[in-house]
């Protein structure tokens, strides 16, 4: 592995040369130390970033299964511990594919993958493309909450191009609860392809970075009844700075529209002049890659026949494009980080005096960097009865770069798991902190969200602080130079001592959810209730 030339701001001034925070816990530090072992464990370079279907991952998964019989959880899979998952992978070939705007002012190529990113999740994506665009603000189609950019717009046999932002009246957890829907919608309205366009200052990862990244196999089921469209549907992404030729003769500006988008204003939907001519090429191969479900059984017999879900995703990016001279992605905190959370949670809910009553499934997941692939298999298709679920509490890149002060459980405000956090939040003195960057789509980005959309109540755990303080300034330098990168590895700054403080907090969270007389409900006010089955 290489070390990054990027010091994180803030962090430097909070770690010595181990990375131990300023303030020492003998405790949490033994703890720390575990969890980091097995991170360790599962992030070096010999799991060559645990790529689905890959033999990496494979050994990631096989040291956590031995890690399940180490803390004597039972098998609850199909296959013991395993549950296969049956993918097709699909690779764009960008050197053979093609794209070019046709409009007013002729014809304009854009380079694929340097302007214009292909999609290959979702099914299989369309040989050829020529359609004309439509511009459909932020896409959001939400008419219970009052608001739908698709109303009044022809969209059969359109690409539909839409921004990123949306109404600062409609929460972060509604506006990403669309996007995820968003291409079913379209493609279900006679739709055949969607652009994604997000402006400069919204922008998360670097263009150059998302170029590098283009290159990565996707996935979709093998199944065709799970797949979101039963045809081929283009998605693509394009470069900010390209993103103004789209609105070329259209009788709008881009950096105005923009601008709105980032002050959260209205922002109209209109016909845009181009028509988008393509060609993409890809080869695709079957795969199959393993969930890994283990249960702690409750130990009340009233109870043990529900089943409190602590989730995580095992892999990663794989070996990719490389950069500077690093090829593999290890995927330290994303997520070999998460999985040791909940290996960690399992150990200490083993030695704890006071008992879960209801028993608590361990869902290790595959394929959450191709789209949650893995967490909605099992959601749809559980290993244990579908109604016995009562929550999932998810692990996933909760960052141990600055100490834990707050908590931002994702989801709180949308079910009584708020309340058991708040509790657990006020007796370990971590107050709640709301998402600070709700139009990062956080609340649909991890696999808590697969069993959101089968009614199941979930929380999604970070670490908390608020916009502009310098905790998110660290946050955001790790987004833009190490996430997802080969530098998201074991030699960057680290304070394990407070993901042990995190994985306590969650530790007490599940044990009141598990030993609650009620299941958890959704809140009344909640749009996610009516997903309750």
């Amino acid at each position: 592995m290489k070390r990054l030339s990027v010091t994180l701001p803030f962090v430097a001034l909070l770690l010595g040369p181990a990375g131990v925070g300023a303030q020492a816990d003998p405790q949490m530090d033994a703890d720390g130390a575990r969890w980091w072992r097995h991170v360790q464990a599962i992030a070096n370079d010999g799991m060559e970033g645990r790529g689905t279907g890959t033999p990496g991952y494979d050994r990631a998964a096989e040291y956590v299964i031995g890690q399940f019989r180490a803390l004597g959880l039972k098998p609850m899979g199909v296959d013991g511990y395993k549950q296969p998952v049956a993918f097709v992978e699909q690779v764009v070939q960008s050197d053979r594919s093609s794209a070019t705007l046709v409009g007013p002012q002729g014809q304009t190529p854009l380079s694929v993958p340097g302007d214009l990113i292909f999609s290959g999740s979702g099914g299989p994506v369309p040989a050829a493309m020529d359609a004309p665009l439509v511009f459909a603000g932020y896409g959001l189609h939400l008419p219970e909450a009052g608001h739908d950019d698709f109303a009044g717009l022809d969209l059969k046999g359109k690409i539909v191009v839409v921004l990123s932002g949306g109404p600062a009246n409609i929460s972060g957890a509604l506006k990403s609860h669309a996007r995820s829907e968003r291409a079913k919608y379209l493609a279900s309205q006679g739709a055949v392809g969607l652009i994604n366009l997000v402006t400069p200052a919204q922008v998360e990862i670097p263009w150059k970075r998302r170029v590098d990244l283009a290159g990565a196999p996707s996935l979709y089921y093998a199944d065709a009844a799970l797949r979101e469209s039963d045809r081929p549907f283009l998605t693509a992404q394009l470069d900010p700075a390209r993103s103004s030729l789209l609105f070329v003769g259209s009788g709008h500006d881009f950096a105005a529209v923009a601008a709105a988008a980032d002050a959260s204003a209205p922002v109209a939907n209109f016909p845009l002049a181009q028509r988008l001519k393509a060609r993409v090429e890809a080869m695709r191969r079957d795969l199959s890659s393993p969930n890994l479900i283990a249960v702690m059984p409750g130990s009340d017999p009233s109870l043990r026949d529900e089943y409190v879900v602590l989730s995580a995703h095992l892999d990663g990016y794989g070996i990719g494009t490389a950069v500077k001279g690093d090829a593999i992605y290890n995927g330290a905190f994303d997520n070999a980080s998460g999985v040791a959370s909940l290996l960690e949670i399992g150990r200490a809910l083993q030695a704890a005096k006071v008992k879960p009553k209801r028993s608590i499934l361990f869902a290790i997941v595959t394929a959450e960097e191709k789209g949650l692939l893995g967490s909605r298999y099992f959601a749809r298709r559980p290993t244990v009865p579908a109604a016995a679920m009562v929550a999932d509490l998810n692990f996933d890149m909760a960052l141990p770069i600055f100490p834990l002060t707050s908590v931002t459980p994702i989801g709180y405000d949308q079910s009584s798991l708020g309340q058991d956090a708040a509790a657990v939040s006020a007796a370990m003195n971590l107050p709640i902190t709301p998402d600070p960057f709700p139009d990062r789509n956080v609340f649909i980005r991890s696999d808590q969200y697969a069993f959101i959309r089968e009614g199941i109540p979930a929380l999604f755990f970070k670490y908390g602080f608020k916009a502009n303080s310098p905790e998110a300034v660290t946050e955001k330098a790790w987004r833009a130079n190490l996430y997802h990168s080969p530098f998201d590895d074991l030699d960057q700054p680290v304070m394990p001592a407070e993901t042990a403080r995190l994985n306590a907090y969650v530790t007490a969270v599940t044990l009141r959810v598990a030993n609650a007389p009620t299941r958890p409900q959704w809140n009344a006010d909640s749009f996610f209730k009516r997903f309750a089955k």
